[in-house]
């Protein structure tokens, strides 16, 4: 006995007005009779000609559309948000930055959602879309397949290798008079040779392998060079495969378990990847609607998954080493002890049938569990007085610079104030700069404090001076002692809001710690004359935003606060 079809949530009843005004659209567009009730595919494209990063996924959708339609489907292009974080960060001091993550997912919502379409292929390229993709996917609880689009192929400069990475880091040593700005100049227009995501182990290259370790991406397809063979073959693969679990019915909340959780936590630490990975799992988490706190299984993990790999911004090898030694699957694979190997992917089978006969090209590239690079944690969590809700650090791979620092307090209010106050030369080996109100709120949209990282770093205070910020990180900040993400928030009554010049701070990264050494009567005082907040005009997205995100340790999600309501102290941590 053959199993009848799948109902296909697409196929309106027959002769109803919602029924007659899509055929006349979808024929209108040149669409047979014969397709109309075949399974209809969004291929989700955050496109946008802004930035490198995004400019060959429109030459992606066309080879994608012919692998859907040859396997029975019937493609859709829609667009979304497309946000760069070298391009999108210029205004509003980075705000727009994690904002649009959130934008992204209630696009691909009120695309796919609203037309019911039956699958999606998201196509993710830089740091924002492959998580907002993530959590579409778990929200619409729709068959789809996240598609890694690649990284960008780097060059070099007066014979020495040269990326994003490098331009990035280098502006600070221009800024520090330590650098001439034509050979910034040279280094940036050398940079990059093709289209693609940064070419380190930043966020972009992190959330994709991601995707893979939670069985959302096909096995063996991160990272991959743009427009390589490689990438094209998993695109033509995605595009049939799709059509196949739309007829299966294998849904997102079905893969995105516990267990997957768990297996992306133990690769993001395995490679010493971006610790923006925390706050985008635990949203992914959230829309997936599955219990699981990634914040606590990156605490509780921490000491028990050993460092396979060592990618730059992390170490030495190059993220096409990465690729050429087996990608996300070689490191997975090496790995299997430590995974639940029974979660579901959408190659169709288990973990351990996908990871099956998975080879390591390059055992120094990608190490075994019991030879590897380093045992002491590069993501850490720490907590204390200064931060009673969590705040994250990201070590080196090579653990150079303090481990503890201690140090004296210099306080300002946004980036701009702080990367003025170094010009100055306010800034002296032994401080501990404080740099608030770049939160959720705050910002709001959490600002990106990396230029003040790599600003440190041009003036040569980058192993002298710490700094501690409710603020965001790139993620490929992996310099000096670095406390972001700050819980609670200064503008939200934190003890942050409460530091003042001249406090002592102590970061013990062993000891997972970060504490204001100040009386509590002291504290008390202060918080009594601190008064609210100035949170800015009260119109347009960020605004929006900062009235519905939710703590980061909960994914700085968009939620719906009861009217009036502040969260507390303790609802801001995990």
């Amino acid at each position: 006995m053959t199993t009848p079809p799948r109902p296909l949530r697409s196929n309106l009843q027959e002769g109803s007005s919602r029924w007659a005004v899509r055929r006349a659209q979808w024929r209108a567009l040149g669409i047979p009779d014969e397709d109309m009730t075949k399974p209809k595919i969004a291929i989700v494209n955050s496109s946008s000609k802004l930035a490198i990063c995004f400019s060959h996924l429109d030459g992606i959708v066309p080879a994608l559309e012919e692998a859907i339609r040859a396997a029975g489907g019937v493609p859709f292009e829609v667009r979304t948000a497309a946000p760069s974080d070298f391009i999108t960060s210029a205004g509003r001091d980075g705000r727009y930055i994690l904002p649009s993550r959130d934008l992204i997912t209630n696009d691909i919502e009120v695309a796919v959602e609203g037309a019911q379409l039956d699958g999606m292929v998201t196509l993710a390229s830089c740091d924002k879309t492959a998580p907002a993709h993530l959590m579409a996917a778990g929200r619409l609880d729709i068959p789809t397949i996240v598609v890694g689009c690649g990284y960008q192929p780097s060059g070099d400069y007066r014979g020495e290798h040269v990326d994003i990475e490098e331009v990035f880091l280098a502006a600070g040593s221009v800024a520090a008079g330590r650098m001439s700005l034509e050979h910034l100049c040279g280094m940036a227009d050398n940079a990059i040779r093709g289209p693609g995501v940064c070419a380190g182990l930043g966020t972009a290259n992190t959330m994709h392998m991601a995707c893979e370790a939670l069985g959302m991406s096909l096995t063996g397809t991160t990272p991959v060079l743009a427009n390589s063979p490689a990438m094209w073959d998993g695109v033509r693969r995605a595009g049939a495969r799709i059509v196949e679990l739309v007829t299966e019915g294998l849904r997102p909340r079905e893969v995105l378990t516990e267990g997957a959780f768990r297996n992306a936590v133990t690769l993001m630490l395995a490679t010493s990847a971006s610790v923006n990975s925390i706050k985008h799992l635990q949203a992914v988490a959230h829309e997936a609607d599955c219990p699981v706190d990634v914040p606590g299984l990156f605490a509780e993990l921490a000491d028990r998954v050993p460092l396979l790999c060592a990618v730059r911004p992390n170490g030495p090898h190059f993220i096409e080493d990465l690729e050429r030694a087996g990608g996300a699957r070689a490191v997975l694979s090496q790995l299997t002890g430590m995974l639940d190997l029974d979660v579901r992917t959408v190659d169709g089978g288990t973990l351990g049938e996908v990871l099956a006969g998975a080879t390591v090209a390059d055992a120094e590239v990608v190490r075994p569990a019991d030879q590897p690079f380093g045992t002491r944690p590069t993501i850490v969590i720490v907590r204390g007085s200064l931060a009673p809700g969590g705040a994250v650090v990201k070590r080196p791979v090579d653990d150079r610079g303090a481990r503890r620092f201690e140090g004296t307090a210099l306080c300002y209010p946004s980036r701009d104030a702080a990367l003025e106050g170094l010009a100055n030369g306010e800034v002296r080996p032994g401080t501990v700069l404080v740099v608030r109100g770049l939160g959720v709120v705050g910002g709001p949209g959490m600002a990106l404090g990396s230029a003040v990282v790599f600003a440190l770093e041009g003036a040569g205070l980058g192993d002298s001076v710490a700094l501690v910020t409710d603020g965001q990180m790139s993620g490929l900040v992996n310099v000096g002692t670095v406390v972001g993400e700050v819980t609670p928030e200064a503008a939200l009554g934190g003890p942050l809001a409460l530091v003042e010049d001249g406090d002592r701070i102590v970061i013990d990264v062993d000891r997972r710690t970060v504490d204001l050494e100040v009386p509590d009567d002291v504290l008390s005082a202060r918080r009594d004359r601190l008064g609210a907040p100035e949170l800015g005009p009260d119109h347009g997205w960020l605004s929006a935003y900062r009235r519905l995100v939710s703590p980061v340790p909960g994914g700085a999600v968009l939620t719906a606060p009861a009217p009036g309501r502040t969260p507390t102290p303790e609802e801001n941590g995990p």
